[in-house]
């Protein structure tokens, strides 16, 4: 990525997790972290990878819960920014953080 890119991925990052810890109004998302965000070099896609600490089914009904407020995060995160072109936002369900137990735990066991 080159500076600017890195530059805005960064403050997308911040600004998201803001957005999502203090403005969304919708309780059903919970407790969300925003792990990364990588923004393609046109600046036209954000790609922001998500983690929820919850078991397996009510983690994937936060995080519809939270797709389903990709509008008003991308509006919010509109005001916030000072670019010309607010990038789509596209969520990914980060799950490096499970599978970075769960090899811990077999590597325990052996």
């Amino acid at each position: 990525m080159r500076i600017r890119t890195e530059r805005l991925a960064q403050t997308i990052k911040k600004e998201v997790s803001e957005i999502i810890q203090f403005s969304l109004k919708d309780r059903r998302v919970g407790f969300v972290t925003v792990t990364d965000v990588t923004v393609t070099n046109d600046l036209s896609f954000a790609k922001i990878y998500i983690n929820i600490l919850d078991d397996e089914i009510k983690a994937k009904e936060r995080f519809n819960n939270l797709k389903k407020a990709k509008g008003f995060i991308r509006s919010e995160l509109a005001k916030k920014l000072t670019t010309y072109k607010v990038p789509q936002l596209i969520f990914i369900f980060d799950e490096s953080l499970k599978k970075g137990n769960r090899i811990e735990e077999i590597i325990k066991n052996l």
